[in-house]
């Protein structure tokens, strides 16, 4: 292989890299918006068809894309965008190996109590993706209120890399 073949190569390679990265991102910043519009066909098509998304400290986990869609269309949350709700996804730290990505970061859910927005939760998050035929997907979505509890400390650590060494 030449010089310019193998740079080729290489190009292509952190290409792919990048738009894997990009695509993720654009999964995960995709989620508020279609949340706090009440588009919950949209909600639902980010996970797999067998997805999780476990959340709230609770052990009421949602499995599937249709459970996920009927949370959006549900009471509670149909409540928090009625009165006016944000849902922000913090920028990740992002992991790719391959056909699977980690992504782990912060996100608030944000209620307008009439004057202004007042912040609601602020969660610890690890997704889970998979690439799929129809691009990435949501294969586990995990928060933990960050409450002082050890869990969420704990599925934060899990995202970190390993430490960098002293110089």
């Amino acid at each position: 292989m030449s010089d310019i073949e193998a740079a080729l190569t290489e190009l292509q390679a952190r290409v792919a890299r990048l738009e894997d990265q990009v695509s993720l991102y654009q999964l995960m910043m995709s989620y508020g918006p279609s949340v706090d519009s009440g588009s919950g066909a949209f909600t639902a098509g980010l996970w797999t068809e067998d997805g999780v998304y476990d959340f709230d400290n609770t052990t009421d986990d949602l499995v599937g894309a249709p459970a996920i869609e009927a949370m959006v269309h549900g009471p509670r949350h149909q409540g928090y965008i009625m009165s006016g709700a944000a849902h922000l996804v913090g920028m990740p730290y992002l992991q790719i190996d391959g056909d699977t990505a980690v992504a782990t970061c912060y996100s608030s859910l944000n209620h307008y109590d009439g004057e202004g927005f007042r912040i609601g939760r602020i969660t610890a998050n690890r997704w889970e993706f998979v690439r799929t035929a129809s691009g990435w997907r949501v294969k586990v979505r995990t928060n933990r209120v960050l409450n002082g509890e050890e869990e969420a400390r704990a599925l934060l650590r899990q995202g970190l890399p390993p430490a960098p060494s002293p110089e």
